[in-house]
C-alpha cells in the first residue's frame, strides 16, 4: 500500500498542485462567501445530498444512485437560483479589489466619532437615517442615483442631509473613506426576506437588506419611529446595546475581522 501510495505521489507535477490549490481556494473563498447567510444552510443540504450520491455509489445502490444522479443534472441550475445573490456579490468582489482599501479604511476610521455623534443625535431625536459604507465593492453606481455631494463626513453635514423636510432625508448617503460621496441615493429592495414584524414595512431596513445582500457594504439604519440603530451586514440586521459594540463591530467588518 505504501509504495502505491509513493508511486501515485511521485507522479504529480506542478501543475497538478496548482490544480488542487486553485480548487482549494475557491471552494474556501465560497464558504466564506456564503458563512453566516442563509444561503449556507442550502449549501449544507447540497452538501448532503452529494454525500448520500457518493455512498450509493460506493454501496452499489443502483435505484438509489440512479434517482439522487436524476437530481444532479439540474444541480446547476439549483445552484444559479439558490446563489444568484452570493454569487454576483462574489464575482463583484473579485472585480473590484483594490490597493486603496487600507488608506480608505483608515481616513474613515478619523471620522468615525462624527459619524457616530450624528447618529447619536439622530437617534435621540428620532431622524431616519440610512448610511451605506463602502468596503471593497464600489457603490458608484448606487452613488449615481442619487445627489453627488464629495463633501468630507461630518456630524453637521450628516444631520442635515436626514433633518425632516430636506430634499434629500428619504435616500441614503454613501460614504467612501471619510467623503459624503452621495446623498439621496436609491439603494436595491431585496427580492425575499424574512423580517420579523417590527421591520415588515420599513423601507430603510428593507433597502440596507437589499443593498448588503447585492456587495460587501455596511448600512447602518436609524428608526424614526423607534430611534432605534440598527446595523446591516451580509443581508443581515444587527443589533446592539450600546455604540462601543456598534462600532467594533462595524471596524471588525471593515477589517474582514
Amino acid at each position: 500500500m505504501l509504495a502505491n501510495a509513493w508511486g501515485l505521489l511521485s507522479q504529480i507535477t506542478v501543475l497538478d498542485v496548482l490544480d488542487i490549490l486553485i480548487i482549494a481556494f475557491l471552494i474556501y473563498y465560497a464558504i466564506l462567501l456564503i458563512k453566516d447567510t442563509k444561503a449556507y444552510q442550502a449549501a449544507a443540504g447540497l452538501g448532503l445530498i452529494g454525500g448520500l450520491y457518493l455512498l450509493t455509489v460506493w454501496g452499489r445502490l443502483s435505484v438509489s444512485s440512479r434517482i439522487i444522479r436524476t437530481f444532479v443534472n439540474y444541480l446547476i441550475i439549483a445552484i444559479i437560483v439558490l446563489f444568484q445573490g452570493e454569487i454576483r456579490r462574489f464575482l463583484a468582489e473579485i472585480g473590484s479589489r483594490t490597493f486603496r482599501k487600507p488608506f480608505a479604511l483608515r481616513s474613515f476610521e478619523e471620522k468615525l466619532d462624527d459619524l457616530f455623534l450624528a447618529i447619536d443625535f439622530m437617534s435621540q431625536k428620532k431622524i431616519g437615517g440610512l448610511i451605506a459604507i463602502e468596503k471593497e465593492i464600489s457603490l458608484s453606481t448606487y452613488a449615481e442615483r442619487g445627489t453627488k455631494i464629495e463633501a468630507v463626513l461630518s456630524k453637521d453635514l450628516l444631520v442635515s442631509i436626514f433633518y425632516p423636510h430636506s430634499p434629500l432625508h428619504d435616500g441614503a448617503v454613501i460614504i467612501k473613506g471619510d467623503v459624503i460621496v452621495s446623498a439621496g441615493a436609491l439603494l436595491p429592495l431585496p427580492a425575499v426576506h424574512h423580517l420579523i414584524s417590527p421591520f415588515r414595512t420599513r423601507t430603510r431596513h428593507l433597502a440596507a437588506i437589499g443593498l448588503t445582500e447585492e456587495t460587501d457594504a455596511a448600512v447602518i439604519v436609524i428608526s424614526e419611529e423607534t430611534g432605534k440603530v440598527t446595523l446591516a451586514v451580509k443581508g443581515q440586521l444587527e443589533e446592539f446595546r450600546d455604540k462601543e459594540a456598534m462600532e467594533k463591530r462595524l471596524i471588525g467588518y471593515l477589517r474582514d475581522q
